[in-house]
């Protein structure tokens, strides 16, 4: 053993995978306490805290309830990680080289697409639900890998990296979707403050400022500069990512030095066991009185479900076919088909991005937010019931099976 071994911090994917599964299983917990909390005698108080004022004597900060703080506030946190997550694996991780970038950001890519066209074309394109597209295009890692560390090791390893890696790749879609698809006006004067603070924040990465409070300070300038400009405000937390310096380290993902790596390692346990799992808690109350089977089948709901449990599936697992057949990238070693295909169900599980999203698709319209998340509630549901079991009973690639084109 290397003598600064003991020294060097944990990996950070290691930590990630660990952490990220640990933490989806919480996430399964709060959601579900969540349904409890919106349909038991305690509804009422569960609403009320939710919309309780909380805001600061700030331009865009006044009207805030508790609700916003934990979507415009604690979830930029939750995507600054992300971001950080993305640069690593994309400059000095597994998505490195076009050669490992290859398969999971082409999976990634068809994993988004044909899910908005099921839900489009099972939507029946009405003009009044279109802003919904992208509602199931996201797979949260967080929920997934939480289904997979039930499985321990009946899934090989090589399938829980490929899991994680499209769900970065996919993150990097969402972020990109967030801030293009939904932004209805812009405030010239506060994106170019944003465009400022995060050239500072480049600059001081560029000058070897290597302390994390400067850029503490600079990141919550550039989120309030993004929340006052119209683009939603999570998004600059990945720009506050891609500005954090980042020591390369070959052959190890982690460096004492690197800013990047310690940000990233202090934001793990906190996003993974306090962020997600309040984010699950405040958003997937939906209360199903009333609710009956024609209300799951109604146009909105319905194409979110299947856009999720279908598109997801067939988009990713298609692409991997594909990719294999046609000398584009090689299959994850150790695993067969069967796998392959689990893990693909698994992506339909879209629920912190996806109920994320669908609260951004109808700003105004509650009603539409509800009915999107009883189908985010649902295709999540079905695609980790359905992962899990075909991922359980899948027999183990046999010796030499994962060579095979």
């Amino acid at each position: 053993m290397p003598p600064d071994a003991q020294l060097r911090p944990p990996s950070a994917l290691r930590d990630f995978l660990r952490s990220e599964a640990a933490g989806g299983l919480l996430l399964i917990a709060a959601a579900a306490l969540a349904m409890m909390a919106a349909n038991g005698p305690f509804a009422d108080g569960y609403h009320h805290l939710l919309e309780a004022p909380a805001g600061l004597p700030l331009p865009g900060l006044r009207a805030f309830t508790v609700h916003h703080w934990v979507n415009d506030v604690l979830m930029a946190l939750f995507f600054l990680h992300v971001g950080l997550e993305i640069k690593r694996e994309f400059v000095d991780g597994r998505l490195s080289t076009w050669q490992q970038r290859r398969l999971p950001v082409l999976a990634a890519a068809v994993g988004m697409a044909v899910p908005a066209a099921v839900f489009l074309a099972v939507s029946g394109g009405a003009a009044e639900l279109q802003p919904g597209w992208a509602i199931p295009a996201a797979t949260d890692i967080a929920f997934a890998l939480g289904v997979l560390a039930l499985l321990g090791r009946r899934v090989p390893a090589s399938l829980k990296l490929f899991l994680a890696t499209v769900a970065i790749a996919d993150d990097l879609g969402a972020v990109a979707i967030i801030a293009f698809a939904y932004t209805a006006s812009l405030n010239s004067l506060a994106l170019g403050a944003a465009a400022g603070i995060l050239l500072a924040l480049y600059l001081m990465g560029k000058s070897g400022v290597t302390s994390l409070w400067p850029y503490a300070i600079g990141a919550i300038l550039l989120w309030y500069a993004v929340l006052l400009s119209g683009v939603h405000a999570t998004v600059a937390g990945v720009l506050a990512a891609s500005a954090i310096p980042l020591v390369r380290t070959p052959g190890a993902p982690d460096s004492p030095a690197s800013p990047l790596h310690r940000l990233e390692h202090l934001l793990t346990a906190p996003v993974a066991f306090l962020i997600v799992p309040l984010f699950g808690f405040a958003n997937a109350g939906v209360s199903l009185a009333g609710t009956g089977l024609a209300d799951l089948l109604a146009p909105l709901p319905l194409g979110v479900a299947a856009g999720l449990f279908l598109g997801k599936q067939l988009g990713i697992f298609a692409a991997v076919r594909a990719a294999v057949h046609f000398g584009f990238a090689g299959r994850p070693g150790g695993a067969n088909w069967v796998q392959i295909w689990g893990v693909a169900v698994l992506c339909g599980i879209g629920f912190t991005m996806s109920l994320f999203i669908g609260a951004l698709a109808f700003p105004h319209n509650p009603e539409r937010v509800e009915e999107a998340k009883l189908g985010v509630l649902l295709g999540s549901f079905l695609s980790a019931a359905m992962g899990y079991a075909v991922l359980r009973l899948a027999a183990p690639a046999r010796e030499g099976e994962e060579s095979k084109q």
